[in-house]
């Protein structure tokens, strides 16, 4: 990363660290097709399995759960798409009669849902921005078999879901559950199997990996069934050749997450002297999701009369990189969704920004950040100051 500049947006993409970039040039230079016989396709196919046990090993799970995609969206879509249409628990075919999302997902999981020809219904959060398990519980005693996607952490507030709570409200309804992990791995520890969930999704950009290659955990290889067909790749579930040298960088950016999970802590005193100087720089500052368990790293949170935009692009021309909330389409910026679901007006909803740290992230990164708002902050007061009395002249 360019030292002229301060990047706190890793929920977005997270610098890809050294170590991977020098792995992911290795096994391009080995090359070779990892379904050939010969010699460079040995070892291409061996640097696939050896990312794959390390991806399993991030995640709690199996290497025979794992399965390569070329992100989180393609694996949410085959996930979604898979256990709405042809399994249940035990591998017996079913097909869903509806899907229930929280109002918090990724709009990656939004357009898969919407995009299986199924009703699709959206269970609320509450004001701290946690799922309500009492209207799930209710939604799934209205009858019929529900899938419900919950994600593991929110990548707007950083707001960590009881999914192992939901799955167990889920299966005793005799549904199943999808969970979206992507802003959790490498920033908590992750046990699949105390998830509960029966999908799992990982991104190897969130973690310091190269864009290009995800993960899909299944309890059971059997609950999915293929979106991409004409190849025997990945047990015969997603066809095409492997980007070897994407999914090795993942595994070796899953490896450099896993150990860095001890490091939690100092991550999470930077995000809070962070909250701490913003409440003392504006006292109307508000943080979303303190109220619950969040991910160490993320901070979202708004001040009332600040635009998002104008934030992001005023932090911009200062060198520091932030968001106005989840980076899913080019140059959209708008009201968060996800904090409109929260029960966050409007006007404060376009008031709020992202910042989110990792390996890399300093406390001089913290101090720029500090001093490039608040300059940002004097100015627009002193602006409205300015106009107010300008507007009281006129009169």
């Amino acid at each position: 990363m360019d030292s002229r500049w301060t990047y706190l947006d890793y929920n977005a993409t997270t610098p890809v660290r050294p170590e991977v970039l020098a792995r992911v040039a290795e096994v391009m230079t080995v090359g070779g097709n990892p379904s050939s016989v010969h010699r460079f396709g040995r070892l291409a196919h061996a640097f696939i399995d050896r990312a794959r046990e390390s991806v399993a090993e991030l995640a709690g799970a199996d290497m025979e759960q794992v399965v390569f995609t070329s992100g989180a969206t393609e694996a949410n879509a085959l996930a979604l798409r898979s256990l709405a249409r042809h399994a249940a628990p035990g591998g017996r075919a079913w097909g869903a009669s509806r899907v229930l999302i929280s109002a918090i997902e990724h709009d990656s999981v939004v357009g898969s849902a919407h995009a299986l020809d199924l009703p699709v219904e959206t269970v609320p959060v509450t004001a701290d921005g946690v799922i309500d398990l009492a209207a799930l519980e209710q939604m799934l005693g209205a009858g019929g078999t529900a899938v419900l996607a919950l994600q593991l952490a929110n990548n707007e507030t950083g707001v960590i879901q009881p999914v192992a709570t939901a799955a167990e409200l889920v299966h005793a309804a005799g549904g199943v559950l999808h969970c979206d992990a992507v802003q959790a791995a490498g920033r908590i520890p992750i046990d699949f199997p105390a998830v509960s969930a029966d999908t799992l999704v990982l991104s190897s950009h969130k973690m310091g990996g190269p864009a290009g290659a995800g993960a899909l955990l299944a309890r059971e290889l059997s609950l999915l069934s293929p979106m991409l067909i004409g190849g025997g790749q990945e047990r015969g579930l997603r066809a095409g050749t492997e980007n070897a040298a994407a999914i090795s960088g993942f595994g070796l950016a899953a490896d450099l997450a896993a150990a860095d999970l001890s490091k939690a802590s100092d991550i999470s005193i930077l995000r809070d002297d962070l909250e701490s100087r913003l409440k003392v720089m504006a006292a109307g500052v508000r943080v979303f999701g303190t109220g619950s368990a969040r991910l160490p790293n993320t901070s979202c949170f708004a001040l009332g009369g600040l635009d998002n935009e104008t934030q992001v692009i005023a932090l911009d021309l200062a060198g520091v990189a932030v968001s106005a909330g989840a980076a899913c389409s080019s140059g959209k910026v708008a009201a968060s969704r996800v904090l409109r679901a929260m029960g966050v007006p409007e006007s404060l909803a376009r008031a709020a920004i992202r910042v989110s740290i990792g390996w890399a992230t300093t406390r001089a990164d913290i101090d720029r950040f500090c001093a490039a708002w608040s300059e940002f902050v004097t100015r627009q007061m002193a602006r409205a100051t300015g106009t107010a009395r300008f507007a009281a002249a006129a009169h």
